[in-house]
């Protein structure tokens, strides 16, 4: 008998979701769905508000990554005020993305994910999460706690909050950086990069080696990517051209601004959120998993997929060997673990670059706005994906209307076919247990959402 399998909530993820697994006559997966039932309302939110107003607002969208949302957003306002940030303020911009990518990225790998690979997916799940890490290995534990609030406090003690930032202003930032705030932040960012380089090697010893079929077999779909690069196809976090990439590695850059020629946006009856696809591979949408149509992937493993070279040291030596391992375009979903210690190193190696610069420390941070009518399309890389804030102002410089495709956006309809795909290879029979739905649930994990 036809029968429906409830993950309800899906656990150790940075927000609210259940799985719903359909299961046919005979036991077998017929059809699976993640599904989001959370109010999409910051886009009404924000119409009718002053512009500059905008940055401090959207920041409340996430607890986990606010700078990003806040930086998207008053790169955007800037486009609507036809204004260009002075040098310095665009570097302490940047500093401030990298910085909020490192804690999260530490959060993410060490409280969320590893749990699974650590005490391993049958392990019970009531000590299956960060507390059942601390019981097994105390010492690594403490250091995880400690680094992570290190890179939090780094951006508290600079631009005055980690959370719900508001150092982002129209035409720059608000307030320069001095000498003695520099070289503690070297002294630090110097610590982390120690940190990021333990840790990619601790996950490729300790986890990554033990689960080498998983990382490329559990919900493992084949998608394109898109994700950020300069104009030399170096890895960007913070500026760029976004780069798309067809399942067969053939790709074509194009800036943010021109989003809407490229990419579509698309509504399931079943679920609040919205699902993106590519408009140029095959017209229309199709969560088919024998024939997706024009989806495609963000997030950590896309952006290790789209760029050429990381223009970094220690970062871009594990891309070549991460890529001498897995191929180009990488496609194995648990691999995005792998990815998100990469971007960790990179992460710390170009905070240190930033404040290498003597140009961070100039005075000069800002430069005027007046509020104006106008469009802005501002977008970062956050840690879950391209993330993209559209706004339009009236002759007073308020949002007549707002589009906001934020990182997971992206990764609803790849989600929803790994998803499928790992019930589909875990579920035989109508016969199922908390292990396997729990493998379930880390295909999802990976994703971060």
């Amino acid at each position: 008998m036809a029968q429906v399998i409830h993950i309800h909530p899906v656990t150790r993820i940075e927000g609210h979701a259940s799985i719903a697994i359909h299961l046919d006559d005979v036991g077998r997966v017929s059809d699976a769905r993640v599904e989001i039932a959370a109010l999409r309302g910051f886009e009404q939110f924000v119409i009718g508000r002053p512009a500059e107003e905008i940055p401090r607002i959207v920041s409340r969208i996430c607890g986990i990554c606010p700078w990003m949302h806040h930086l998207a957003a008053v790169k955007a306002i800037d486009g609507c005020f036809g204004v260009t940030p002075t040098p310095a303020g665009h570097r302490l911009r940047e500093l401030c993305q990298v910085l909020a990518h490192i804690h999260d990225k530490i959060l993410h790998f060490f409280f969320l994910a590893a749990p699974d690979f650590v005490l391993g997916p049958d392990s019970d799940y009531s000590v299956r999460n960060i507390m059942g890490m601390v019981r097994k290995d105390p010492e690594l534990a403490a250091r995880v706690v400690r680094m992570r609030q290190l890179g939090q406090m780094m951006l508290e003690r600079f631009a005055g909050k980690a959370i719900h930032p508001v150092a982002g202003v129209v035409g720059g930032f608000a307030k320069p950086m001095s000498n003695e705030e520099r070289q503690e932040l070297q002294r630090d960012a110097a610590l982390l990069l120690d940190f990021a380089s333990f840790a990619l090697d601790y996950a490729k010893d300790k986890v990554f080696g033990r689960f080498q079929e998983e990382m490329q077999s559990l919900g493992a779909i084949t998608t394109g990517f898109l994700g950020a690069v300069d104009a030399q196809g170096n890895l960007q976090l913070y500026d760029g051209l976004l780069r798309l990439m067809h399942p067969n590695g053939k790709s074509v850059d194009f800036p943010a601004s021109d989003y809407e020629l490229h990419l579509s946006e698309h509504v399931e009856p079943w679920s609040t959120a919205k699902m993106v696809y590519a408009k140029s591979w095959r017209e229309g949408f199709s969560l088919d998993p024998a024939a997706p149509k024009g989806i495609y992937r963000v997030n950590t493993l896309a952006r290790l997929n789209v760029c050429d070279r990381i223009a970094t040291p220690r970062a871009q030596a594990e891309l070549e060997a991460f890529r001498e391992q897995f191929g180009r375009p990488a496609q194995g979903t648990l691999l995005y673990h792998w990815a998100r210690l990469i971007e960790l190193v990179y992460a710390c190696e170009r905070t240190l670059e930033l404040l290498a610069d003597d140009a961070i420390t100039d005075s000069a941070i800002r430069n005027p706005a007046t509020p104006q009518a106008g469009r802005g399309i501002g977008h970062v890389e956050a840690p879950r994906g391209t993330l993209i804030h559209d706004y339009t102002t009236d002759d007073n410089g308020c949002i007549t209307k707002a589009n906001l495709i934020v990182g997971t956006t992206h990764n609803i309809a790849p989600m929803n076919l790994s998803v499928h795909q790992a019930a589909s290879s875990l579920i035989c029979d109508g016969e199922f247990d908390e292990e396997m739905l729990n493998r379930i649930e880390m295909a999802v994990r990976a994703y971060d959402p």
